[in-house]
């Protein structure tokens, strides 16, 4: 199994790790090329999610109709040309095209598709775990990576690489990817309306949480590198002091979070701890003018928001029903990319009107609502 997932994995990591690695710079970078401001520059960090969003569904019907291996050939070409107009922007317009063509290779519903082609439905919770942990390694090496790289080059770099990466993707693909098995799924047209997945209330509720998890990571990518170098007046190349702790400890506090979510029945109380390291997440970055408070902050913001992870695509899945856990999981990566293309553009205009303590204040609004949406919610399993 292993053999047949690692594959398709590596490929969705790097081309994860090409869109993680301009994260941690871009916000400061696009605001400062020709044209930008707060708000462009959002736009641009949230872009790439905005195609993603409406591309998704119409590349998993292309894969179905042409197969899987030519529709991911197709998004890998389509994230390295707009790598490529990224690499060569000189103003705000032309980066804006490129964050938008990136998204436009929309390949995760077509290689979550392809994997579930080829292991057995006992495996697959199995498969996921690798790629999900190959992905959370590409986020963890791109954290640090990006800044240091971008110090020492530019941010331009990172988008080379991130073409180079997608045709690394190629390689894989043609070479250690097997042929998928050919599959017909019988379902009803009824089970198969979409309208269905929006029917379970606790559904609802996680597609809300993935917008709005998202959104805040989207927010704290814009906020984090500016205030980084406009309060702090940090070099790019320091940025790795701030994002490696953070990153260390988020990654710690996924192991908890996934016990108690998932052996002790408890995901309901971790998703509102989560929010509770969000909101210090914000106030602290918002308000201090302490650079330790500041990277306090940072590292709250990465424990809250990693103690999501091994969390949310589970409890879709526990909560949907046989025939719609595909459906579901689709709409809520779809709330996911809307979230963090929204998050990017909100927070960038807020922050080019009321700074960074705006933002904060928004954040604490939005997590008010998420918490009373979360207290709802009954815990999968009870």
């Amino acid at each position: 199994m292993v053999k047949k997932v690692l594959p398709l994995s590596l490929i969705v990591a790097l081309r994860f790790f090409g869109l993680f690695i301009v994260l941690s710079v871009l916000s400061q970078y696009a605001k400062d090329l020709p044209g930008g401001n707060a708000f462009l520059a959002g736009v641009a960090l949230g872009g790439y999610a905005l195609t993603q969003a409406v591309l998704q569904v119409p590349f998993g019907v292309m894969s179905d109709k042409i197969g899987r291996k030519k529709t991911i050939l197709f998004g890998l070409l389509l994230f390295a040309a707009g790598s490529v107009v990224a690499a060569l922007a000189d103003n705000i317009y032309i980066l804006l095209l490129g964050r938008f063509l990136q998204g436009a290779g929309a390949i995760g519903s077509v290689v979550t598709a392809m994997i579930a082609d080829h292991v057995r439905e006992d495996q697959r919770a199995h498969a996921m775990a690798v790629m999900g942990m190959t992905i959370a390694m590409s986020f963890a090496a791109a954290m640090i990576i990006g800044p240091v790289m971008a110090g020492y080059f530019s941010v331009s770099s990172l988008f080379w690489l991130t073409a180079a990466l997608s045709l690394s993707a190629l390689v894989i693909l043609f070479t250690a990817v097997p042929e998928p098995p050919k599959i017909v799924h019988h379902y009803s047209e009824e089970e198969a309306k979409i309208k269905h997945v929006f029917k379970d209330k606790d559904l609802v509720r996680m597609y809300i949480t993935f917008l709005f998890h998202s959104g805040t990571m989207a927010i704290a990518f814009f906020i984090i590198p500016i205030l980084m170098k406009e309060k702090f007046d940090m070099t790019t190349m320091d940025y790795w002091k701030v994002y490696l702790p953070a990153v260390f400890f988020g990654i710690l506090a996924m192991a908890p979070a996934a016990i108690f979510g998932e052996k002790y029945s408890k995901g309901k109380e971790v998703f509102l701890v989560s929010i509770g390291f969000i909101v210090a997440a914000f106030l602290l970055m918002g308000f201090s003018d302490s650079f330790i408070w500041f990277a306090v902050g940072a590292t709250f913001f990465f424990i809250g928001f990693n103690m999501f992870e091994p969390l949310l695509q589970s409890f879709v899945a526990k909560f949907a029903k046989v025939h719609q856990k595909g459906a579901a999981l689709g709409v809520a990566n779809t709330f996911a990319y809307v979230g963090v293309f929204l998050g990017g553009a909100i927070g960038g205009w807020i922050y080019g009107h009321y700074q960074g303590e705006g933002i904060a204040v928004f954040v604490v609004i939005l997590s008010v609502l998420w918490t009373v949406w979360i207290i709802g919610m009954r815990n999968p399993g009870l």
